[in-house]
């Protein structure tokens, strides 16, 4: 059986239709953007019905409850969106957050924010900064031009920005980190994975609210649940329909927990013993114990 690992640059997507995803290939596994997923599926079946695992993109919700401890909330928050510049899969890039605490926790959160220490990582090699380097930039130009549209989109529909919305300096492609608020399910920066430094945060009623507004979306790749009441997150985390839920933590990996997403953030798991059966098939093999059993 030959296997395929692939590093694909959506511009050579043509070339992997008739290249790499030959009938000489039994099996593909992706990790990547879910419109290049869709692509693979297709070229997939048309070739051989080789296997397919998939890891795509997501829109991640955290779900902050009113008894969260807020200091936690906030740090997981920041780490669940702001790590790597936003460009992460699993980015908690749609907080709902309680009415009771909402607006202590915009206003913690946008001070949180103010402390990001934004610049290049040669910077720490060459000791040119006293503190550590908490945000690099977008992966090139495209990405970021691609943020910055996102941004302005999230103004016109009417999401009031709180910090950040700019490139950050003159030089390279860094954005300041962005914290929207007043954002409705509806908008694009709500629907539309930006990969980029964007948090959105809504505000909810009740715990039953949130969940439904947390499943309203195309992704499940992952998710989060804030709260100090444990059966309460629990409960939560098993009625939200996405392949990874964390409580009390963001973006915390083990590589015995199996990881991959539900909807169109892909189907199969990485990680764990569930890892190895995207690359097995099970065969029955029948033998008569005793005389002819045909």
């Amino acid at each position: 059986m030959l296997f395929c690992f692939l590093v694909i640059n959506i511009k050579v997507y043509h070339h992997i239709a008739l290249h790499h995803l030959s009938k000489d290939i039994d099996k593909i596994g992706f990790t990547g953007s879910t419109k290049v997923g869709h692509m693979i599926e297709r070229y997939s079946a048309e070739s051989n019905l080789k296997s397919v695992t998939l890891e795509l993109g997501g829109k991640s919700p955290l779900i902050i409850f009113d008894d969260a401890d807020l200091e936690t909330a906030v740090a997981c928050a920041k780490v669940g969106l702001f790590m790597n510049a936003g460009q992460v899969c699993t980015a908690c890039s749609r907080i709902f957050v309680q009415e009771g605490i909402h607006d202590k926790f915009v206003s913690a959160m946008v001070n949180s924010v103010q402390d990001i220490n934004i610049g290049s990582f040669e910077q720490e090699d060459e000791k040119e900064t006293l503190r550590p380097i908490e945000q690099g930039p977008q992966v090139d130009k495209i990405q970021f031009t691609k943020v910055l549209d996102y941004i302005k989109i999230g103004q016109v529909e009417g999401a009031t920005l709180c910090i950040g919305g700019h490139r950050y300096g003159h030089k390279g492609y860094f954005i300041e980190p962005t914290v929207f608020t007043d954002v409705t399910d509806e908008m694009t920066i709500a629907k539309e994975e930006i990969f980029g430094p964007v948090m959105t945060i809504l505000k909810f009623k009740t715990d039953e609210e949130a969940i439904d507004r947390a499943n309203h979306t195309e992704y499940g790749l992952a998710a989060g649940v804030m709260s100090t009441n444990g059966a309460r997150a629990i409960s939560a985390a098993h009625q939200i329909r996405a392949g990874t839920v964390w409580i009390n933590t963001y973006n915390s990996y083990d590589c015995a927990a199996p990881f991959g997403g539900y909807k169109q953030s892909g189907h199969g798991r990485d990680l764990g013993k569930e890892s190895l059966d995207n690359y097995l098939e099970t065969k029955s093999v029948m033998i008569p114990l005793v005389g002819l059993k045909c």
